[in-house]
């Protein structure tokens, strides 16, 4: 470390400042209920269909460009899901009703806590605070409403709105034009090695700081963060150190 001191903070927003994980698990149990519910179904095909709706989530492909959105594309997962494990189904609109709940749900359960919110607020008065999220357009926009964080930020930037999202270097590039400053400037803070901490590492930021709330080891072959917490609400911590 050069000893020059930090002027900027890029945070990540899911599993950062939010836990979206838990809520992600709120949103299945909703729509496993209803599921139950509506056809009776026993809890083993039920968890096959949430299996198979995440399993759609985690290698979604979404391209505006082909027309229809985010929730037209995760309504059909649902449908599929269903078909999958139990063939046609005797509600039509059963697959709507799933996602819907499952997002609502979601989305409800998704807060900014009053430690997180007092964090913020006490480093937006010693720095500019960005917040970087991958993701598609709809679903952050959602996010960052829900929780009503855009106001302890200078700017938000989310992935789904340019050509590149995060580890690539254009879109940090495009983070530090908007802060005014230089990349050796800033601290990155974010729960995925892959994106946040790969990605400040590519950029060159002055640190990389990693969340890792489950204590996880950190694999061979992947980028090391310059330092690991627990909770987002040590950063000071570290900050300090960097001053």
């Amino acid at each position: 470390m050069d000893g020059k001191a930090v002027k900027a903070i890029l945070f990540d927003l899911d599993n950062t400042l939010i836990e979206t994980s838990l809520a992600g698990v709120v949103g299945i149990q909703k729509s496993s209920e209803l599921l139950k519910t509506t056809l009776g179904l026993d809890d083993n095909t039920i968890s096959s269909i949430c299996a198979k709706f995440k399993q759609k989530l985690l290698h979604e492909d979404f391209d505006p460009s082909d027309g229809g959105s985010i929730d037209d594309v995760r309504v059909r997962h649902w449908e599929e899901s269903i078909k999958e494990t139990v063939g046609d189904c005797s509600v039509p609109s059963l697959g709507a009703q799933c996602y819907y709940t499952w997002k609502n749900s979601r989305l409800e359960a998704l807060r900014l806590s009053p430690e997180v919110c007092d964090l913020l607020k006490g480093l937006r008065g010693a720095y500019k605070l960005l917040l970087l999220t991958n993701g598609h357009s709809q679903t952050q926009r959602e996010k960052v409403e829900t929780v009503g964080c855009e106001e302890f930020f200078n700017a938000v930037v989310i992935g789904g709105d340019h050509a590149e999202q995060k580890p690539h270097l254009s879109i940090f590039t495009l983070c530090f034009n908007m802060l005014r400053v230089e990349a050796r400037d800033c601290v990155m803070v974010g729960d995925s090695l892959d994106t946040d901490i790969q990605g400040g590492f590519n950029a060159g930021v002055r640190a990389t700081v990693w969340i890792n709330r489950a204590k996880a080891a950190v694999s061979d072959g992947s980028v090391k963060p310059d330092y690991t917490l627990t909770t987002v609400l040590d950063l000071p911590d570290i900050l300090a150190q960097l001053q």
